[in-house]
């Protein structure tokens, strides 16, 4: 028995090629839509339902070298993390290299070590960027919600409210120091109750 495509005549063939044409485009078009479904899934419960917009412009040449985690919301990709430095370095593109390590399971832990790079989006004063850990796609938000004068705390937030990283240039903070920053996490609206210590 012979495919029935073969008993088609020529002028209908043309026509099934839109067909199958246009339903490839309607699957492609769905995959993406799960996939953006997928991803709004996977953030987790949001801490803030109106994140402000950055307090005050960054100045680079001082906000790049080493942050230590004080405090984290939980997050699929650092879960079980213990001492998490970022390290942030100007690189002659005009991108910020990044460099996140951490001890997986404790502070003795074996070292797990995540580099990417960011870009500046324009007109916000440094205070935004967008950060790829994956090929060419700049997919995280990266937003400096707070920081001090002398660039020794920095609170850093994203518009969902699902991610909240608490950085200090100590290593081990002093109680006043961080009992300050859990009340100004408060202030710009997130639950403090979601915060989670880093070990160092």
């Amino acid at each position: 028995m012979q495919p029935e495509t073969q008993n088609q005549s020529p002028s209908t063939r043309p026509k099934q090629r839109r067909s199958t044409a246009i339903a490839a485009t309607v699957l492609a078009v769905c995959a993406l839509g799960l996939l953006a479904a997928c991803a709004s899934l996977t953030g987790g419960k949001s801490g803030n339902a109106q994140v402000p917009q950055p307090a005050k412009p960054v100045d680079l040449d001082r906000y790049t070298g080493r942050w230590y985690e004080f405090a984290r919301y939980e997050n699929r990709f650092e879960k079980g993390c213990e001492s998490v430095t970022a390290e942030y370095a100007k690189r002659s593109d005009g991108l910020i290299a990044v460099t996140n390590r951490c001890r997986d399971g404790g502070t003795d832990g074996p070292l797990r070590v995540s580099e990417g790079r960011a870009k500046i989006v324009p007109d916000s004063a440094n205070a935004k960027l967008k950060v790829s850990f994956f090929g060419p796609f700049y997919l995280g938000n990266y937003w400096v919600l707070d920081h001090a004068d002398d660039y020794s705390w920095s609170i850093v937030g994203e518009p969902s409210g699902r991610y909240l990283w608490i950085l200090t240039r100590a290593e081990h903070p002093d109680p006043v120091l961080r009992a300050e920053l859990v009340r100004r996490v408060a202030v710009l609206g997130y639950d403090t109750a979601m915060l989670r210590q880093t070990r160092h």
